[in-house]
């Protein structure tokens, strides 16, 4: 019995001894924090689009000190440059594209269509998202990496007006885009691509450095109507597009045209920041 006892009470001891490396071992690893349950930062994955290369981009000088007028990029590089135009048709698939594909635009904001004041060009079909988030949309542009730049407030024609009507519609605009988006505009697209030099000057009053144009407009269905005898793609294309009805599908269509032709989507701002000496890429 005594020998019994004693083999009981070594094996309690050292099932003893098993439990308390046990918890000391337990005690040694770090705890895991617990969640907050706040969604974690994404890591920053730089612009959208493709950057220059050095030394590939010509140079776009401008007229005087007023603001460049740039139709197309100087590079040999194929690579074209997306932008669209007004605001009436704010379809959120066409958001989630921009976002979750990471796709390189530029966004000139026309104040009436963006608020939807007015009815939009019947021409482009009946839209279903008219005004759907107004300057909400164009925040989660923003944030999906698009520039929001000056389309003016109401879209004349600037050639009929002086000099002080197109300063009211371009600084009204740019206002606008600086209460409602938190960042001034510096690209300026004129409405119908119409301009003079009051327009150039005006422009300039209002903080705009470069005044963009187009090579080829996009029409529905993904359509692209070039400017151009050959009727295809050059390096430094600017594609022009509105926000217009069905644009979610157009837009995949004209994506996926563009890469089949052999082009890749360029980042304007850092092209145009190369073509214009702000920057050295």
């Amino acid at each position: 019995m005594v020998g019994g006892r004693v083999a009981a009470g070594a094996a309690a001891l050292a099932l003893l001894t098993a439990c308390t490396a046990g918890q000391a071992g337990r005690a040694a690893s770090p705890e895991k924090p617990e969640s907050s349950g706040k969604p974690q930062a994404e890591p920053s994955l730089g612009p959208a689009g493709v950057m220059p290369r050095e030394g590939e981009v010509g140079r776009i000088t401008a007229t005087g000190n007023l603001p460049a007028v740039i139709s197309s990029i100087p590079t040999k590089r194929n690579v074209v440059f997306l932008t669209i135009d007004d605001g009436w048709e704010q379809d959120p698939g066409f958001v989630r594209q921009v976002r979750d594909q990471r796709i390189p635009i530029t966004v000139f904001a026309m104040r009436d269509a963006v608020e939807a004041a007015g009815a939009p060009d019947p021409a482009g079909g009946v839209g279903k998202y008219v005004g759907a988030g107004k300057w909400g949309y164009f925040r989660e542009l923003r944030d999906a990496g698009a520039p929001v730049e000056n389309h003016t407030l109401t879209h004349p024609d600037l050639r009929r007006l002086g000099f002080d009507g197109q300063k009211r519609e371009i600084c009204g605009s740019s206002k606008v885009i600086a209460k409602e988006i938190g960042a001034r505009p510096t690209l300026f697209r004129p409405p119908f691509g119409s301009y003079n030099t009051d327009t150039l000057r005006a422009a300039k009053a209002c903080g705009i450095d470069r005044v963009l144009l187009w090579t080829a407009t996009v029409q529905p269905g993904g359509k692209i109507a070039y400017q151009v005898a050959d009727k295809q793609l050059r390096p430094g294309d600017i594609l022009l597009m509105h926000f217009r009805p069905n644009l979610a599908a157009d837009f995949r269509r004209l994506v996926k045209k563009i890469k089949r032709r052999g082009f890749e989507l360029g980042n304007l701002q850092a092209y145009l920041d190369a073509a214009t000496g702000a920057r050295t890429p």
